[in-house]
């Protein structure tokens, strides 16, 4: 059972992996599929036919959304998506909740699609992921930072990537340090704010060591991925 409590107003790191800490990413597509659902899904509208997505981003890097439809997520989410990671096992994402339920349904929404298209393209069944997703209430700023910096640094784990995360694809970093691929569906200004520009924020995660950064999570809050 959850024990954290999720209250409107508040900011969440939200995690989960695979079940038995199974991939939850084959191939290309899974992944933009993924990052796709996390993007797009912070309010209530649906999107047919994802795979034209998918299809489009493979071939632009970019998603095929226009403005209006992205004004009309903005106007109506109930969800801010502040930054993220996919790693091939699992997931970070930091989330603000804008109105009651709000991670509730942007969680139930994202897993679900997943867990269905990947049973499905695979031939398996059951769980993909390990249970319930976790959520864990950000309480003060410096933790706020901390997490931006582990989640952003969490691609250096994997073969070739490190000293590279922030070109990682997968990840919010190059959006924070580089442009924005997302506009407003990705809310870095809680963040950036607090930094005079990209570069000093950069050198901030640059700076940090990612593992003292993991044991400070670890001692404070956060179960190991």
């Amino acid at each position: 059972m959850r024990t954290v409590s999720i209250a409107p107003g508040e900011h969440y790191h939200i995690f989960n992996r695979g079940n038995n800490k199974q991939l939850i990413f084959l191939d290309e597509r899974d992944w933009v599929r993924f990052m796709f659902l996390i993007i797009h899904l912070q309010s209530p509208i649906v999107f047919q036919n994802l795979s034209r997505q998918v299809n489009h981003f493979v071939k632009n890097r970019a998603f095929n959304i226009n403005e209006g439809e992205i004004e009309k997520i903005i106007s109506k989410r109930y969800v801010e998506l502040i930054n993220f990671t996919l790693m091939p096992n699992h997931f970070h994402l930091t989330v603000h909740e804008l109105e009651e339920g709000g991670i509730a349904k942007y969680m139930q929404r994202i897993l679900c699609a997943h867990t269905k298209y990947f049973n499905t393209k695979y031939k398996k069944s059951g769980h993909l992921f390990q249970g319930p997703y976790k959520a864990v209430h950000i309480t003060n700023n410096k933790q706020l930072l901390y997490l931006s910096t582990y989640i952003h640094k969490n691609s250096r784990e994997l073969v070739g990537w490190k000293n590279k995360e922030n070109i990682y694809p997968w990840s919010s970093y190059q959006d924070y340090v580089n442009k924005n691929r997302w506009g407003k569906l990705l809310s870095m200004d809680l963040v950036l704010d607090q930094f005079q520009n990209n570069k000093e924020y950069d050198d901030f995660v640059k700076s940090s060591v990612a593992k003292e950064i993991a044991e400070k999570l670890e001692s404070d809050y956060l179960i190991n991925i």
